[in-house]
């Protein structure tokens, strides 16, 4: 019984470790910033790699990790933002929305498997939810501060410029989360 025990533990302990190191991908991934007409960061990238590595429970577990570190004041969100304000912004539904990305994730690996093609979908399913949730999100937040705004102009505002670099970081994220799952002992 003891030696089941002392398994338990350090098993235990890497999950929790790959669920924190994950965290901190995602932070440093939504420090990057690219400089276009609409700057975009790696924040999803990050977010994308932590499901594919580590699953979507752990993953999940990471999403929810980095949110409430920013919610408590810690500078995690991109350009360094932090605090309840980030949350409760313009954007805040796109930074809820990762939750529900990447419990939509979960959701679709869980009823399918962890297959390559599983995974891609989870992602892609749970971006949809994401921007959707976002876009809402915005749309009430804008129509309080600024005026309201009508649907195809707030996705050509919050969606269209991201669409592609999503699904980039999509395809990124599945190949080096793909290679790098062998060492990932969990």
């Amino acid at each position: 019984m003891s030696q089941n025990t002392s398994r338990a533990v350090p098993t235990r302990t890497a999950e929790l470790t790959y669920i924190a190191a994950a965290a901190v991908l995602i932070t440093v991934c939504a420090w990057i910033t690219i400089p276009t007409t609409v700057p975009f960061t790696m924040q999803t990238f990050g977010i994308f790699t932590a499901l594919g590595l580590l699953g979507g429970r752990r993953g999940t577990w990471a999403v929810l990790v980095y949110l409430l570190l920013g919610a408590v004041g810690l500078p995690v969100f991109s350009g360094f933002g932090a605090g309840p304000g980030q949350l409760l912004g313009a954007t805040g539904g796109y930074l809820a929305g990762f939750l529900c990305l990447a419990l939509v994730c979960w959701l679709v690996t869980c009823f399918l498997d962890n297959s390559l093609w599983a995974t891609a979908l989870g992602m892609l399913l749970g971006l949809v939810v994401c921007y959707a949730f976002g876009t809402a999100w915005f749309l009430v937040f804008y129509a309080q501060t600024s005026g309201s705004v009508g649907l195809v102009t707030a996705l050509s505002w919050c969606v269209a410029p991201f669409v592609v670099p999503d699904c980039i970081k999509i395809a990124l994220a599945l190949l080096i989360s793909r290679r790098l799952r062998p060492y990932v002992k969990l």
